[in-house]
């Protein structure tokens, strides 16, 4: 499809109208979320969505306490705190406390913890591979191209739409 303006413009293909584009990724990320899902719940545990966060959060970030789990995930601290329950009863998380704070209690992975990790991060992998395999060679490297671009500008600060700069 092209567009043009006037004499001089030039033309317009499919990619050059962010609106169009930005309706594709979020169907594309629709799919991606369905995939995502779909390998967690073949798990042999099947954690949540908001469990596998905490438990990547803690995996970036061993021996943080709750408040600032709940930081990272951008929750309210009973909200952590439930969410810390359920991981622990489920024997996925240990609390310890801190060897020179004695008020403050750390909070990190069990092995069990880390195994389920594994395990969602190595389904989502196949799962992804086989969509990937089924693409043509050229749309899949499209596609590596473009997503490398898009990191790299979400990266980029540029201009808030109501003026101010974001970071």
């Amino acid at each position: 499809m092209t567009h043009s303006n006037g004499p001089g413009d030039r033309a317009r293909g499919p990619g050059d109208c962010p609106e169009a584009v930005a309706r594709e990724i979020a169907d594309a990320a629709e799919s991606l979320t369905s995939l995502w899902s779909r390998a967690a719940q073949e798990a042999t545990l099947r954690p949540s969505a908001p469990q596998l966060r905490a438990l990547r959060a803690l995996q970036s970030a061993p021996g943080v306490n709750l408040t600032a789990l709940a930081e990272r995930l951008n929750v309210g601290l009973p909200t952590a705190s439930r969410l810390c329950d359920r991981l622990e009863a489920a024997g996925l998380l240990e609390r310890v406390l801190h060897p020179s704070r004695r008020r403050e209690v750390q909070l990190s992975l069990t092995t069990h913890g880390l195994h389920v990790l594994t395990d969602v991060a190595e389904r989502r992998r196949r799962l992804l591979v086989a969509v990937l395999e089924a693409m043509d060679p050229a749309a899949r490297a499209a596609l590596s191209l473009g997503m490398q671009a898009f990191g790299a500008a979400q990266e980029t600060p540029r201009p808030h739409p109501g003026g101010t700069n974001r970071g």
